[in-house]
């Protein structure tokens, strides 16, 4: 499959008018002897209109979810003919193939495809049916591969020999910026090869290790991820969402930013860390001037965990800037003395509270703080209200990354109001 050679459109050369990219692509199916698919032809179609679409780079969005028109899920067969039309086509530096049915065959194409492109930038393949086999084709094509920086490989089970796949490139590979793991059954033993690369590794800004498939209660995958922190100065995002991480694990990361510069953007979510744990993290926040972004929804810090965290930002930090803590089991004690905090923090700019035990002390407490205009009501996710002279909190559709899974049917899906992070802790342009 490695040998697999993608035709050339020889039309497209004797023409004097280029191709549009509906044309070359019914073309390659063609010369390919493949049947049409009228999702894939419908969107080079839409991206033909564009007049301007020979001068600037552009990402082609073939979503196997997109519910506004009829959807034709793209398989392995359709992507030898997309294969053809990137081939062709240097403006097009970016390929989202989500929720399709892509399979390890499929992605034996996508590697022998990214063996030799010199143009993808962004490939987005998250939940397709790609497996293990699948996960060695794409890394091994990434040994030779020095153009794609962001690979999203999000919910397919490549399971921990996969991991231990994408452990192997990152030690070969130095362009890929920005790689994506999450969800993908990866295993203790890929999670401390990906920890023991990133000890060297110096291209990797943002990775993303969510969900992985852990036996153990001892957390050694955070032990050898906190060792990876003290000596990586490379790393700007860290996702350990569903790492089930207790309080042991937080003191142990908490240890490694006390020497680690870089990490901006710090996320340990949907974990089983209390207000112990939190009482490591607001003695952090006391000396660390690198963290912007702190996600710790869902766990269980409760008041004192909220208290921890208020005296820190309150008269130490002033680097953090958005503060996750929804679903905490914070009371209006806890989320008052945040907002407190926010008075006399300047910098802090973005909080999430929703999904706390809110009382009247804390709806007063945060309209108090959107009214002085302290915090604009695009930077939290509640909106307060008033109803027989008590003031009430609905929840906004805001939060640091809500489009992670998904991305607006319509609009702007990069919308900073609904994706905070984004805003504030970029890792680079379009990641």
């Amino acid at each position: 499959m490695d040998s697999f050679v993608f035709p050339s459109s020889s039309t497209q050369v004797a023409m004097e008018k280029p191709l549009s990219l509906d044309q070359q692509y019914s073309q390659a199916c063609l010369e390919l002897q493949l049947p049409e698919n009228p999702f894939i032809f419908s969107i080079f179609q839409e991206a033909a209109l564009d007049d301007d679409i020979l001068t600037k780079n552009i990402t082609i969005k073939i979503a196997g979810n997109n519910r506004l028109i009829p959807v034709v899920k793209v398989t392995d067969e359709d992507f030898q003919a997309l294969a053809v039309v990137f081939s062709n086509n240097a403006f097009l530096t970016g390929l989202d193939l989500r929720y399709n049915r892509l399979t390890d065959d499929g992605a034996a194409l996508i590697g022998a495809f990214l063996q030799d492109n010199r143009t993808l930038r962004y490939l987005n393949l998250m939940f397709n049916d790609i497996g293990t086999a699948g996960a060695e084709s794409i890394s091994k094509a990434l040994h030779r591969n020095d153009t794609l920086i962001y690979l999203r490989m999000t919910g397919n089970k490549i399971d921990n020999k996969g991991g231990m796949h994408f452990a192997a490139m990152m030690q070969i590979n130095s362009t890929l910026q920005k790689l994506d793991l999450g969800d993908c059954d990866l295993g203790t033993q890929s999670l401390i090869a990906v920890a023991t690369v990133l000890n060297h590794n110096e291209s990797i800004k943002a990775i993303n290790l969510n969900r992985p498939i852990l036996y153990s209660e001892e957390e050694e995958s955070t032990v050898h991820l906190a060792l990876m922190l003290r000596a990586n100065s490379t790393l700007v995002e860290l996702h350990l969402c569903k790492h089930e991480m207790k309080n042991f694990g937080a003191e142990r990361l908490c240890d490694a930013l006390y020497e680690n510069r870089s990490l901006r953007y710090l996320d340990i979510s949907c974990n089983k860390i209390t207000r112990d744990g939190v009482r490591f993290l607001g003695k952090l926040l006391k000396l660390n001037d690198s963290l912007e972004i702190l996600d710790l929804n869902f766990n269980r810090i409760e008041d004192d965990g909220a208290f921890y965290l208020s005296e820190a930002l309150a008269l130490y930090n002033r680097t953090l800037q958005a503060l996750a803590v929804t679903n905490n089991n914070i009371t209006g004690k806890g989320l008052v003395a945040l907002s407190e905090a926010m008075k006399t923090n300047p910098v802090l700019s973005y909080i999430y509270i929703w999904g706390n035990k809110i009382d009247e002390s804390a709806c007063v407490a945060f309209a108090d703080l959107l009214q002085s205009g302290r915090l604009k009501p695009t930077n939290t996710d509640v909106d307060p209200y008033v109803v027989d002279g008590h003031t009430y909190l609905a929840e906004l559709s805001h939060g640091l990354k809500r489009h992670y899974y998904w991305t607006p049917s319509y609009g702007e899906p990069d919308n900073k109001d609904a994706n905070a992070s984004l805003a504030v802790a970029p890792v680079d342009e379009h990641l």
